[in-house]
């Protein structure tokens, strides 16, 4: 009785923790939302509660001022272009500290996990320094590049775990057919880790579409600005022009995308976390 007591308790406790951080998370996303639809005059004469009136211009404003078509087509073009590099990185690096055993396999790892533990604005002028050096700034392709290699740590040791689940069975059987390694890859370790790949890619596009600093200071090009840098340029006109309305509106915007993209694939990168987490 006294055990079955003291498990109902703690559930309860834990539900309550879980409910007062749920609603820490929200309440900044709520806040968010509901100021982007506000007139100035209720920003600054009262901070809760609903709008006296939804001001949907706003958002009209915000598009217009930040100049969001382009600095939209230019996150969406960095974003595909640093994802798709990241995989032709990532897959085959992954696949071969999983499934090889080679001299350096255990200390490639150990240097992955380290790199995990680097802080990025710590790397940030150097980072500049180097892009600056080989005449890589201003250049779309060139931030991609660096996007793409950034995050390869992480998303390695991530997919190596997850493909580790892979049943060797698959892989012997078609060695026994023939198959080379580009084919294993292809036919059997790709097809079966695409939970583990659909998680990489969401962390992945959620880091490079939200990635402000190296984008801030290598993009000098106003046509060249990512999003988040725009939404940033923004915030410093807005803030002196006292149109905070605009300003929330742009915020707003900018997390729409995240928001889709999870709701998506929130199936696939839970699952892959927790099997690549137990058993990686």
């Amino acid at each position: 009785m006294k055990g079955e007591l003291k498990q109902f308790t703690g559930r309860w406790v834990l539900r309550i923790l879980l409910l007062v951080y749920t609603g820490i998370t929200l309440y900044p996303l709520i806040w968010n939302i509901l100021n982007s639809s506000r007139t100035n005059l209720d920003i600054l004469t009262s901070r809760t509660g609903l709008p006296s009136a939804f001001v949907w211009e706003n958002y009209q404003r915000a598009w217009e001022a930040a100049n969001m078509s382009q600095y939209l087509g230019n996150s969406v073009f960095v974003v595909l272009l640093s994802l798709t590099l990241h995989l032709i990185f990532v897959i085959p690096c992954a696949h071969a500290l999983s499934r090889f055993k080679f001299p350096g396999n255990r200390v490639i790892e150990l240097i992955f996990i380290l790199c995990l533990f680097v802080v990025r604005i710590y790397i940030l002028i150097p980072q500049y320094v180097l892009m600056y050096n080989l005449n890589m700034l201003d250049s779309l392709w060139a931030l991609s590049l660096v996007y793409s290699i950034g995050s390869i740590p992480f998303s390695t040791f991530l997919l190596a775990g997850y493909m580790r689940t892979i049943s060797n069975s698959y892989v012997e059987a078609a060695r026994i057919d023939g198959a080379s390694n580009w084919r294993v890859l292809f036919g059997i370790i790709i097809p079966m880790a695409k939970p583990g790949i659909i998680t990489v890619s969401m962390l992945a596009v959620m880091d490079y579409w939200n990635e402000l600093w190296l984008a801030m200071i290598t993009l000098r090009d106003p046509a060249l600005r990512t999003l988040p840098v725009g939404v940033a340029n923004l915030f410093e006109v807005q803030q002196r022009a006292t149109d905070f309305g605009a300003l929330y509106a742009a915020l707003v915007i900018v997390l729409i995308p995240t928001v889709i993209m999870y709701l998506i694939g929130q199936k696939y990168l839970i699952g892959a976390l927790n099997m690549g987490g137990v058993k990686g």
